[in-house]
């Protein structure tokens, strides 16, 4: 594991460190998802699917909602479903 020291700037900013950046391959541009516990802060690399990622995703979904049943009609009241139950 690659620990380094990092500097708080007046705004806010930290610095990944390019040993840091090489190891994990985040390049300009790159997006980073920060999440907070307690006094600890992770942050993880937010990689974007590719189309050929997101089609197979929704061939797949698709496959398996026409396998127990579901139909475009349903969606609706599946999300409705799934909104109430949070709600609780």
């Amino acid at each position: 594991m690659d620990m380094q020291v990092l500097t708080v700037s007046s705004k806010g900013q930290i610095s990944l460190p390019i040993s840091i950046r090489k190891m994990l391959s985040i390049n300009t541009g790159d997006k980073l998802v920060a999440y907070a516990s307690g006094d600890a802060i992770m942050l993880k690399t937010l990689k974007m699917p590719t189309v050929q990622e997101l089609e197979k995703s929704l061939d797949e979904a698709q496959k398996w909602a026409a396998s127990v049943g579901y139909e475009e009609s349903d969606v609706n009241d599946i999300i409705k479903s799934v909104r109430k139950r949070n709600r609780k």
